[in-house]
């Protein structure tokens, strides 16, 4: 069954809330607005897509579970950032692609080019550059979202194929080769289930969209991600 564009593209804003959302939480210390905004109002109970993949489901029942006593919930959020994220020497879940490049957790016959090089050839620089290393989480995940709504922008269908293509590659490159050793950290090191349940959406959302994106699946953009 074909789905209209308009239906394809409320998935994938869907996805790209959820990507800024996730990227969000990793890069800024956690704020009382933040709280109040995202799991106090409910958001994060009440995610706008769904998804089959066993990592949504997962993240979903995560966050759904998190934050249960409001009081404490900032303070425990506050403290796990700290722990996990906020320097990058002796974090205990790195949020740096370079991090499991160079620790050997990246595996090939040649190394991937500098995920900056992808960044230069779209003309785009990130609002962080210069504060924050090119290859954090957050910043590629920024650069994910872009690729995004330029797909979104895209009308002729040849230009639409490079651009899924595109997008495929840059998730091929910079993001499923660690994102998931990165998220077993979290998993390990996180005393909150919020920072657990970022960390699982993260892989799913990247999951779920590289294979959106595939050109021989017979899922593409599936109503199923779509809540009623």
């Amino acid at each position: 069954m074909m789905y209209n564009e308009n239906q394809q593209h409320n998935i994938l804003k869907g996805y790209n809330m959820l990507l800024y959302f996730a990227g969000t939480m990793i890069i800024y210390e956690p704020s009382e607005e933040c709280i109040t905004d995202f799991w106090r109002n409910g958001i994060v109970k009440n995610l706008p897509i769904s998804s089959s993949n066993p990592n949504f489901v997962k993240a979903s029942n995560q966050l759904r579970d998190s934050c249960i006593d409001k009081n404490f919930c900032g303070k425990l959020l506050h403290e796990d950032y700290i722990r996990l994220f906020a320097v990058k020497e002796t974090s205990l879940a790195p949020p740096f692609e370079s991090f499991y490049n160079r620790n050997g957790h990246i595996t090939s016959n040649q190394q991937p080019a500098s995920v900056m090089e992808f960044y230069n050839s779209y003309g785009w620089k990130s609002k962080f550059n210069g504060k924050i290393n090119d290859d954090h989480l957050a910043v590629e995940l920024l650069f994910l979202t872009r690729l995004i709504d330029k797909y979104m922008d895209l009308d002729d269908p040849a230009c639409q194929i490079e651009m899924r293509m595109e997008i495929r590659r840059f998730i091929d490159l910079h993001l499923l080769p660690w994102i998931s050793e990165w998220n077993s950290k979290v998993q390990l090191h996180s005393n909150t289930l919020c920072f657990k349940g970022i960390g699982t959406l993260i892989l799913a959302c990247v999951e779920d969209i590289y294979s959106l994106f595939d050109q021989n699946s017979s899922t593409i953009f599936s109503l199923e991600n779509l809540k009623n």
